[in-house]
């Protein structure tokens, strides 16, 4: 064996000794639906804080988005990563996390879709939100495969879906045995790993080319580049924009990252959660995006066959023991977020289509059991997806667009209604279906137009419909201002318990004089 592979093997057989150690030992914390599904609402600010990035970032950012973005922007594409940071993490904690926290006990929800119904008093809504997170959270899940399989070649001559079967196995053993509780801890492991894997990544590929100052010059010399791709905004700030916008401002919109602040146990430790959250997401996020600028002094439009391969390709040079690093990073950036979005469609789909549709009463132990039927569902099923993508369904394109809309259609949906309903009396039920109406419309139109169902060519749908990610910020910003209109054309259609919904938010607590001084001076 050469040394990469020795290291690599070291180094994942001890990872996934870990994950599985970590899952048994949280079984004592999934006793009940509660524990299972939000760790008893008890998860302190650092679990909190990394389980929000890790489930962010996973290995689609790392090999995909920032290989592709890097090579479009050029350095530019670290502002994606500072817009993840600061919108996606400092300003969503800051906005969303403490009202979230406080509502959601108030009227005991446990989930997106369970909040929807019980903030706007209608069970359909709750139907619907359900299977629109069932619908497209699972091309969301196949996608995080995505980068293994070139990844592992670097070290081993090992078959793609072996590395799929592996990869669903464990992850959902820690999973089924643990819960929240031991995704959270293994969210946390994993992000240490993340964040020293990035550094040592960026600072190892530098270093090929002279250091940071030595790179810039050569990528702004090189004939695959340019001075643009070393300029402020890149070569296409508008797109750069949008793609700030939609994977920053997306987060907002989407249940697995939302439940996040289901679960965080004190008023302390949201605030401390949000700066953890923000400098975990600058590392990782502006490191990966910042790693991708570089992308072109490594290969070039002939060498490439896609976009995955360009962040495989900078680092197959570098030393075995950076190597084993990345691989382990990846696996890392998977494992979380799946275990994140395994998590949230087993636990919706039991919690807000199962149990509310069922004849007999249901109790807390089947209900535990139905969710971890459904993970063992969800991720066989998302394994599959993968697995067919890469062999029979290659070149179907409808199994790789499903990916580009469905974070467009979950925050096109739910980002709006979700808002406004944690800070706006006013809202109704007809603007909440307006907002599902539109973002799964946008969407299901970007996919259609990109499968070549329909064309659609020149004027502004044309642009909009460019691609999905101009869709996606399209339907995320138009639920945005539809919300708001319908709400006010549409006045006697909000819950008449409104008052009482709210009124967890003018409850009086007792807090330390460090914390809020009592008398003017």
């Amino acid at each position: 064996m050469t040394p990469t592979q020795i290291l690599t093997t070291i180094f994942v057989v001890l990872f996934f000794g870990l994950m599985l150690g970590i899952g048994f030992y949280c079984r004592k914390h999934s006793t009940s639906v509660d524990s299972f599904v939000l760790g008893s609402r008890s998860v302190g600010p650092w679990l909190t804080a990394f389980a929000f990035g890790t489930s962010y970032f996973s290995a689609v950012i790392f090999v995909g988005y920032a290989g592709q973005f890097g090579y479009s922007f050029g350095i530019a594409s670290t502002w994606i990563g500072l817009g993840n940071a600061f919108i996606g993490s400092l300003l969503a904690w800051n906005v969303l996390g403490r009202r979230t926290r406080v509502m959601t006990q108030h009227i005991d929800s446990k989930t997106m879709p369970d909040f929807f119904e019980k903030r706007y008093g209608s069970a359909a809504l709750k139907i619907v939100a359900s299977v629109i997170i069932f619908i497209f959270l699972i091309p969301y899940t196949a996608s995080l495969y995505n980068g293994l399989s070139s990844l592992f070649g670097i070290a081993f001559e090992i078959p793609y879906w072996v590395c799929i079967v592996v990869m669903a196995v464990l992850t959902g053993v820690y999973v089924i045995f643990g819960g929240y509780m031991a995704t959270a801890i293994n969210d946390f492991v994993q992000g240490i790993i993340m964040l020293v894997g990035i550094v040592a990544v960026v600072a190892a590929v530098l270093d090929q080319n002279g250091g940071l100052m030595a790179s810039i010059e050569a990528l702004a010399k090189s004939e695959n580049a340019g001075w643009e791709y070393t300029s402020f905004f890149g070569p296409d700030p508008i797109a750069l924009i949008t793609v700030v916008i939609l994977t920053s401002l997306g987060t907002w919109g989407l249940p697995q990252m939302i439940g996040k602040f289901y679960a965080i146990k004190s008023e302390s430790m949201i605030q401390k959660g949000t700066l953890i959250s923000t400098v975990f997401a600058i590392i990782v996020a502006g490191g990966c995006y910042f790693l991708g600028g570089f992308g072109r002094l490594f290969i070039t439009p002939d060498e490439m066959k896609g976009f995955d391969q360009i962040i495989p390709t900078m680092i197959s040079g570098l030393a075995p023991v950076i190597v084993a690093v990345v691989i382990v990073l990846v696996l890392s950036a998977s494992m979380s977020t799946l275990s994140s979005l395994v998590l949230t469609s087993a636990s919706t789909m039991t919690l807000d289509i199962i149990v509310p549709v069922s004849k007999k009463k249901i109790d807390d132990k089947k209900q535990l059991l139905i969710m971890r039927l459904l993970i063992v569902f969800f991720i066989i099923l998302s394994a599959l997806i993968a697995i067919l993508k890469d062999t029979v369904w290659s070149g179907v394109v409808f199994i790789a667009q499903m990916m580009g809309v469905s974070w467009g259609a979950l925050a096109g949906a739910f980002l709006a209604p979700f808002l406004y309903g944690l800070y706006w009396k006013r809202t109704t039920r007809p603007a909440v279906w307006a907002s599902f109406g539109f973002g799964v419309g946008i969407m299901t139109v970007q996919l259609l137009i990109s499968m070549k169902v329909i064309t659609l060519s020149g004027g502004v749908l044309g642009f909009i419909f460019t691609n999905s990610l101009y869709s996606g910020v399209f339907a995320m910003l138009g639920g945005l201002i539809i919300v708001p209109i319908v709400s006010l054309l549409t006045p006697k259609h909000k819950p008449e318990n409104v008052d009482e919904l709210f009124s967890c938010y003018d409850e009086r607590v007792s807090v330390p004089v460090s914390v809020a001084i009592t008398k003017d001076p």
